[in-house]
């Protein structure tokens, strides 16, 4: 019985407590009510400012964006209907190449708009995907931008776009793809005419322009829009041309005027290869240089890292400009953000007045420069530290990806340190691949020069590359030792024999070199930074693996 009271006790006290809180509850939240709607009342805008704005409904209606159509889920099949050839590019708004395609694109929209012959066939689309989710997932995107054509409203096998990122790029590809596609000639004299008419043509002469071969040539036709293509079975016309049929012609009006790409013993064409054959077989084999200036487009995206570094660019300075004066090696630029249509032809005209300022490329200066033995110097300190009048400064100029530097760091350390309480001498090293002095021309790697205190005359070290001569060398005040060089030029001419019997690279570069010495003009590009700016190019393989020789008998070269 004490039990029962016990627990009926406690359960009263329960529930006296649960009202007592639902109570207290229910007088916060009307007071709370009460406050809120006297702050309702004292400002009635500010609730209806804060309200989101009402979602645009999306309808079968197409609006569009500088003669670009804005598509969705809703209007998507319209477009397609309406529109015989739609490009509908597939865009994330965040996207750094989308955002710089935006003008390109919508360049292109508007000039096919203004077409009476394409407005009516050729549109350009958008498609926002990170909204338009179910749009990307139905045709696959995995990537931005991606831009599809779309064909007679055919939604099940768009065709990916293969043409360039440009303005005229996109109205080249689209057109060929809405053209009549590769024409065929009949006879011969619409052969020579094609043919006469272009600089570059591409014919392929088949037995039956329906074959799988035939096909996979019209194809290529479609994507290559740089180039004319054409088609024939006409036993008149391979006569004229003396070819077979199931063969490929590239016809030209440079070097040997023609060039021909054979089918396999199955008669069937591979595409990559065709595409590999036109594309090495369309450019001159040796190019008119003069004077003139020569400008180059450079697309910064790709994987093109050591020519941005001979050109002192980054990806993050495009679009910008470089320019470089071929006799002198010196190097202008227009600043990031600077590139217009005037600027450029005021600094080309700068370069020819002899006024403009050259530029020179430099690393950032590290943090322990002067910590080790050997100096690190870079293009923003070189001056300071290599032309102080009171010190005595020996400079290794060198490649990171050279041989000789390479053996040459072990000693030049051991040189720095044996001279390392010395305090009117210091051993320094720059490397020239990514920095460059106004007061020096390197030529070669390594080079190694010693600029004695005082502003004397800067002298250049030809002797041997040992701790013994360099030592000496530095002693005499930066005079090289009687007999110093007769060795250097033993093992110079060992050197040679090496790289010509070593491995292919290097065996490439030395039989080029031999092979251009006839020509005083080639000498002097050989022993320019632009030389071994390309001898860098050739530095991308593992120097540990194993380089087939070169078979090329010194009678064929």
């Amino acid at each position: 019985m004490h039990t029962l009271l016990s627990i009926t006790l406690l359960g009263l006290l329960l529930w006296a407590s649960c009202i007592r809180a639902d109570d207290t509850d229910a007088k916060q939240t009307e007071t709370q009510e009460d406050a809120s709607r006297e702050t309702t009342e004292e400002n009635p805008g500010e609730e209806e400012d804060t309200k989101e704005p009402p979602k645009k409904e999306k309808t079968t209606e197409i609006e569009e964006e500088k003669d670009v159509m804005v598509l969705h889920i809703n209007n998507f099949a319209r477009a397609l209907s309406e529109n015989q050839y739609l490009l509908v590019e597939f865009y994330a708004p965040w996207c750094g190449h989308c955002q710089q395609l935006e003008p390109l694109y919508a360049e292109a929209a508007g000039k096919l708009k203004k077409e009476e012959e394409a407005a009516a066939a050729m549109r350009l689309a958008k498609v926002d995907a990170t909204v338009e989710m179910e749009l990307a997932e139905e045709f696959d995107i995995g990537g931005f931008p991606t831009l599809k054509l779309f064909v007679n409203g055919d939604r099940k096998q768009p065709v990916d776009y293969t043409g360039k990122r440009t303005a005229n790029g996109i109205i080249q590809w689209m057109k060929r793809r809405a053209g009549p596609g590769a024409p065929v000639l009949d006879s011969a004299d619409s052969a020579a005419q094609f043919i006469d008419s272009h600089n570059i043509t591409v014919v392929g002469f088949f037995d039956n322009l329906e074959s799988e071969a035939a096909k996979v040539f019209k194809e290529l036709a479609l994507e290559i829009t740089e180039t004319e293509f054409a088609v024939s079975a006409s036993p008149e016309v391979f006569l004229k041309y003396e070819v077979k049929a199931n063969s490929v012609v590239l016809f030209k009006k440079f070097d040997d005027g023609r060039a021909d790409f054979s089918l396999s013993e199955e008669g069937k064409l591979d595409k990559t290869n065709l595409t590999t054959f036109i594309k090495d077989n369309s450019l001159e084999l040796i190019i008119p240089f003069s004077k003139e200036m020569l400008f180059v487009v450079i697309d910064v995206t790709e994987a093109l890292s050591n020519v941005l570094n001979y050109f002192g660019v980054s990806e993050n300075d495009a679009p910008t400009a470089r320019l470089i004066n071929m006799d002198t090696g010196k190097k202008f630029r227009i600043g990031a953000g600077e590139l217009t249509a005037n600027s450029l032809r005021q600094l080309c005209q700068d370069v020819v007045d002899g006024t403009a300022k050259a530029y020179y490329r430099s690393e950032e200066i590290p943090e322990d420069w002067n910590k080790g033995p050997v100096k690190v110097l870079v293009g923003k300190n070189f001056e300071s530290v290599a032309l102080d009048p009171t010190k005595n400064v020996f400079v290794e100029f060198y490649a990171p990806w050279c041989a000789h530097c390479k053996e040459l760091t072990p000693i030049w350390e051991q040189l720095g340190e044996k001279y390392a309480d010395k305090d009117d001498i210091i051993i320094a090293k720059m490397d020239s691949t990514a920095n460059e002095a106004a007061s020096v021309a390197i030529q070669g790697f390594p080079t190694l020069k010693y600029f004695p205190a005082g502003g004397k005359e800067v002298v250049d070290y030809t002797g041997n590359r040992d701790l013994e001569t360099l030592s000496k060398f530095l002693d005499n005040g930066g005079v090289l030792p009687e007999g110093g060089s007769d060795e250097e030029e033993h093992e110079d001419d060992e050197d040679d024999e090496d790289d010509e019997e070593g491995d292919g690279v290097v065996n490439e570069v030395c039989i080029f070199t031999a092979t251009l010495y006839i020509s005083p003009v080639i000498i002097n590009l050989l022993h320019s930074p632009v030389f071994h700016f390309l001898f860098s190019l050739f530095q991308e393989a593992d120097e540990s693996a194993e380089v087939p020789t070169n078979e090329t008998s010194k009678d064929e070269l």
